[in-house]
């Protein structure tokens, strides 16, 4: 439920972001602790040195701020880690999966090892936690995921297709994972940013109808406070999309990232 203000009611339970320095999930968690939640904790590598997130999600106002030691790419180490936040926070209430690379397309094109790095942490990766999560979940009988698409898997393009289709199969994994989440109690919201103008795409000129970490964290924060399923950044590219999935493939392959 949401507060006359627009505030999200009932924020109990632990917020976690996956990928503790994420532009996109820090600025989603300030938002979510000016909506009430208490409790965050911070997972990344090299946890020691999230001092400086830290104090900003204190400033937000969180109560606590944790951090915890989190190596996406290592699945075995998943299970333990949501555990062990849970064992010393209590039970998740929202969970933030906002860890990824882009990668190098050139470079991924010629060496297929680093074409198996992105995608192991765009979308294998992805899948473990996310499983482990659902599981969680479903046994407390509540919480909350978030998943971060992206227009790139909605019609995977020639510039940027090892990035584009981990995201294509991301997201027909996590619209599965919500239907099958359906009566649970648990919720997923899957977000479809496009061209993100951050750390992550820095040098690169950006693409039409780009957003920043904070819009797309605004237009999220505002997507779960209205309980929605799914969020476009910016919603034009919803229709936009539409279009373009009628191109002809002769047009669509000279299309740029």
């Amino acid at each position: 439920m949401v507060h006359r203000d627009g505030r999200l009611r009932g924020m109990n339970g632990t917020l976690l972001v996956l990928g503790g320095r994420s532009e996109i999930g820090l600025a989603l968690a300030e938002r979510l602790v000016a909506d009430g939640a208490a409790t965050v904790v911070l997972a990344a590598r090299r946890s020691g040195e999230l001092g400086e997130q830290r104090e900003r999600l204190t400033r937000a106002g969180a109560t606590t701020v944790d951090t915890v030691e989190f190596d996406a790419d290592d699945l075995t180490c998943h299970r333990p880690v949501l555990d062990d936040v849970v064992a010393r926070h209590g039970p998740l209430g929202t969970v933030l999966v906002a860890f990824g690379i882009l990668g190098d397309q050139q470079r991924a094109e010629a060496d297929a090892a680093h074409a198996v790095a992105v995608v192991h942490t765009d979308y294998v990766a992805q899948v473990g936690v996310l499983t482990h999560l659902a599981s969680l979940l479903r046994a407390q009988g509540s919480g909350r995921l978030v998943v971060f698409s992206s227009v790139a898997g909605v019609r995977v393009r020639r510039a940027n297709y090892v990035y584009g289709s981990a995201k294509a199969g991301l997201d027909g994994f996590a619209s599965g994972l919500a239907d099958a989440l359906a009566g649970s109690g648990v919720r997923l919201l899957l977000v479809r940013p496009g061209f993100v103008i951050g750390r992550m795409t820095e040098g690169m000129e950006p693409a039409p109808f780009s957003s920043t970490p904070e819009q797309v964290a605004e237009a999220t924060a505002d997507a779960l406070r209205r309980g929605r399923g799914e969020v476009w950044v910016p919603r034009v590219l919803r229709p936009v999309f539409a279009v373009m999935r009628l191109l002809p493939r002769t047009v669509w392959r000279r299309l740029p990232r």
